[in-house]
């Protein structure tokens, strides 16, 4: 197999909920290159002595926090947009001035994003 793992082994993760697996037509099962990265996280998990439960948890943890992170960079993009169109329709001169010294409309609109963020 390719991960190194029985298909045993990866039928009993994917139904104790560790692997999600795609359905084809025909009822097999499609695994994405996400679950190799997830073998390899249980399986160093395993060899620290974890149990299942506490690795289902950990993965549930882990991606909870890549959501989020995707979510944050959504709203980020969308400030980003927000903040280029303000900005272009102002005419700032400080934007003009940023822009030939090299710094990019993105960038800027970036650190306003990020300055109104933390205000």
């Amino acid at each position: 197999m390719l991960t190194g793992f029985t298909k045993r082994t990866i039928d009993y993760y994917t139904n104790m909920g560790l692997l999600e697996a795609e359905r084809s037509s025909s009822n097999y099962r499609f695994y994405d290159h996400s679950c190799i990265e997830k073998l390899q996280y249980i399986e160093k998990c395993k060899q620290e002595n974890q149990s299942l439960e506490q690795i289902k948890k950990s993965l549930q943890e882990r991606d909870a926090k890549e959501i989020d992170i995707l979510e944050l960079r959504l709203k980020m993009k969308g400030l980003e947009k927000e903040l280029s169109q303000a900005l272009e329709q102002k005419g700032d001169k400080e934007v003009q001035d940023l822009l030939k010294k090299g710094l990019s409309k993105e960038s800027f609109s970036l650190i306003q994003a990020l300055l109104l963020l933390l205000n």
